[in-house]
Formats: C-alpha cells, structure tokens, sequence
C-alpha cells in the first residue's frame, strides 16, 4: 500500500472550502482532517506533498472533447494520447470523448472503433458518450447494451444534414428509448436545414469569408432548435441535456423549462464565455481559427451565459475540444467557410480560463470547481468516483496556484494543434502538479505521467434523476 499527505492547502470542492490535508491510499483518498489536528499530524506516507499556498481541487471532468474525430475530409487533430496528456497539464484528470456510429453501421462497430483508439495510449482517464447517427430498430435496441456497458448518453444532431443529422421522428424514439432505459440524450440543437439554405445563399452571393460562418448559423435558429428540442423531450418523458450553448435565446428556453421543473440541462464552452464573432472577423483568414459550431456569437450574448451558469439554467462547462490545425487543416475552407472543419482546441484552457471568471467576479471558487468538476461528475454518473475529494474518491486531485500568473500560447501549450485560440491572453492562476489515481501524472509544472496510465471508466446513468 502507498500512502500520500498532501499538506497546508486550501481544499476547494463544490460544496465546501477548508484548511486540510489529504491522506491518499492505493490510488484513492482515505481521508480528509483539519491542518495541525491530532489526526491529520499522525499520518505516516511514503510521500508529501507540500500545498502551502495552493488550492487542493478536484481533477477536471471535460464531459465534451472530440480525440481523431473525422469531420469535413480530415481528421482532429489531438490522438488521444496527446489531447489526454494536454488535459492532465490544464488539471483535467477525466475527459468523456463521443465515440461515431456511421451511417449504415452499429453503434457496436463505432464504440470498439473508438476503445481501440484510447485503449493503452491515455495520459488520465476517459469515457465515452455515443453519437447516434443512425436511428434504426436496431440501433435503438442496442442503445439498452451499451447502458450496461456504462455507456449511458447519446448525441443527436439537429444539425448536418448527410451526415450526422436525426429528423424530429428519429429524435423522438431515441429520446422514448432514453426515457425506459435511464439513458441521457444530449442534443445538438441549431436547425441545420435551415442552415443549409442560408449557407447556400451565401456563397451564391459571394460571401465566402469565416465571418459568414457565424452569419448564417443564426442564433435564432439554436434558440428554435433548443425549443423543439425540449418539447420533444416532453412529449418521450425524456431528459435532455443540450451541448455548447452559445445563443442568449437558447439560455432563455432552456431557463423557461427548468422554471416548469423539467428535467432539461445546459452545457456551455469557454470559447462563447470569452471570444465572440469579433474572432470570426479577423482579416484575412485568421477568422477560420474560430469556426466552431454552435458558432461564435456578437458579445453581447456572454452576459446571459455567465448569469445562466450563476443561476444554474446552465450546469456544466465543457470545452467541445475538436482542434484542426491552420495549416493544411482550416485552410480547407479557403474560398469556401462551409469547407473550414469545425472546432476549436481548448482541452488544456478550460481550468485556467474559469478561474480567470473567479478573479473577475463572474463565478465563485465553488462554482468554478461545481460547473468544471462536480456537475458533469453527477450529469454523466462519474461521481464520487471523480469530480469531488472525499473518502472513497478516486485521487485526482490538482495542487492550482491561485497568484501565478501566464499568458496563453501556442508556444507553451501542449495540445497537438499549431494556433491558440487565445493566443497572447493573460490570466491568474495555473496548474502546479496534478495527481490521477494518486499517481503524478504533472510534478510542479514537469509531465511525469504515461501513455497507459488512464482508464476507461464504465459510467453510471445521470445522478439527476434518480
């Protein structure tokens, strides 16, 4: 058996703040006690760790990231063992990747596709939600295995005709299936047949340009979307979680049917809480750094999304981490915005970027480590497993420097993409050493962890809903 301390910090979970030290046993914690008590200074470890100065938090859960994803002839371009090894340095110890049904497949083929992906080359844990995109008898029957596999939400799109796209027939039975076997489906909501048209409109008209990305993907049509989204849900007596909200309309609809008492919830993204169409406007072709869809929306739109995550109308924030390099990558859409693949890097931000929200007064500390942590935990059934530190818990732990200072780069990062979204942009606060299952995975700012190292973890079904 090993044991670790982790002395003199200050232990922030989603429920409490304390001056603690941490007893690590066998990869979990054992136990939490006040500093400079009996108990605590009778510990005897292998190892300790000095937190004098730091926050003790939980590991990051990104319940939203894209590793090899295929999208638009290429290919995200984070492996699994680069995006993993970029999370554990931005303190995020869990990621939840979608793994890809094709058209015409199972959902069997598409999840042992994406196990034989991760499987021996994560930095931290992963788990796998399932996009559907292919609603069938049969890919309905096989939504009840993959629950018992831990395999327990599935994404829809409203969006993508010919790709990825379920019509409101197809959205219904998944979401009545959801409603018998416990399952959670997450929703992609913009109209994407609407979008179509506009998007043809545009570029008959000349407008090629990555600003019209974010023109013709209207908020509007996310705020129609989500609505549609919701009553369907209703109508199965189905959960609904819906992705990178972006649009103050569709916060408004998700906040109209949480005041009913639905069970309806809300994801947003770092990327709409700090960069706007601005970004879509950059010259030349510099906007295509920044085409992601739900997309980019005018600025005024982060004041509903920051008061969404403080009132809860929105629970979670993941980062939707799908990187395409500038190079050879976006420039695919050079002439043509419908040909820039979709996504943006973020995996190794989202930490740093939402304890920038605490210095600036949008978030409290607990709430940073509730929408970050805890939350998705409990959304997709991981907690207390992660996304808290209590006895039993696994010990993903981050040791966060709340007074350093940094500037966001593609210099220093270490995701597997060639730009930063949030290139030159200083923030307060920053990772020191990073710790998965007791093992240190990231040592005062050193990687010292292994492709191997990270786990699938079978998931449990929503913990809002029992």
């Amino acid at each position: 058996m090993t044991r670790t301390v982790i002395r003199g910090g200050l232990v922030i979970t989603a429920a409490d703040e304390v001056r603690a030290d941490v007893l690590i046993e066998d990869g979990r914690v054992a136990a939490l006690a006040a500093q400079g008590s009996a108990y605590a200074e009778g510990w005897t470890a292998d190892r300790t760790i000095d937190a004098t100065g730091h926050y003790v938090i939980p590991g990051g859960v990104d319940a939203h990231t894209h590793m090899e994803l295929p999208f638009g002839g290429t290919f995200a371009s984070d492996t699994f063992e680069t995006g993993t090894r970029a999370a554990a340095w931005g303190g995020t110890t869990t990621i939840v990747d979608f793994a890809v049904q094709s058209v015409g497949r199972s959902l069997r083929e598409g999840l042992d596709a994406w196990h034989a992906k991760a499987d021996g080359t994560c930095a931290v844990d992963y788990a796998f939600h399932m996009i559907l995109s292919d609603v069938t008898e049969d890919s309905l029957k096989e939504m009840d295995a993959l629950i018992g596999e831990g395999v327990t939400s599935f994404k829809l799109f409203m969006a993508y005709p010919g790709v990825f796209y379920s019509d409101d027939g197809q959205i219904l039975r998944a979401m009545q299936r959801s409603a018998a076997n416990g399952g959670l489906i997450m929703m992609h909501a913009e109209n994407g047949i609407a979008i179509d048209v506009l998007v043809e409109q545009a570029l008959a008209a000349g407008r090629t340009d990555p600003r019209h990305h974010g023109e013709v993907r209207k908020a509007l049509l996310e705020a129609e979307a989500t609505h549609r989204a919701i009553q369907l849900a209703r109508v199965a007596g189905a959960p609904l979680y819906v992705v990178h909200v972006s649009a103050e309309e569709a916060v408004a609809e998700l906040a109209a049917a949480r005041d009913k008492g639905l069970p309806v919830f809300g994801e947003t993204c770092p990327q709409y809480l700090f960069l706007s169409s601005d970004n879509l406007a950059e010259p030349g072709f510099e906007g295509a750094k920044y085409v992601c869809s739900t997309p980019l929306r005018p600025r005024e739109h982060q004041a509903a999304l920051w008061r969404g995550l403080r009132t809860d109308d929105l629970q979670v924030v993941s980062t939707d981490h799908c990187p395409f390099c500038f190079t050879g990558q976006k420039e695919l859409g050079r002439g043509d915005f419908s040909k820039i693949p979709n996504g943006l890097p973020g995996v190794e931000n989202r930490m740093d970027l939402l304890h920038q929200a605490v210095v600036d007064g949008h978030l409290t500390r607990r709430r940073w480590i509730e929408v970050a942590c805890a939350t998705p935990a409990r959304m997709f059934g991981l907690y207390p497993k992660k996304g808290t530190i209590a006895p039993g818990s696994d010990a993903d732990i981050v040791l966060y420097d709340p007074a350093a200072q940094q500037t966001l780069s593609a210099d220093t990062h270490h995701m597997n993409v060639d730009y930063s979204a949030y290139e030159g942009r200083r923030v307060t606060g920053q990772v020191v050493t990073v710790l998965s299952r007791g093992e240190t995975v990231i040592d005062r700012r050193r990687f010292t962890g292994q492709a191997g190292h990270g786990r699938f973890v079978p998931r449990d079904t929503c913990q809002y809903l029992s």
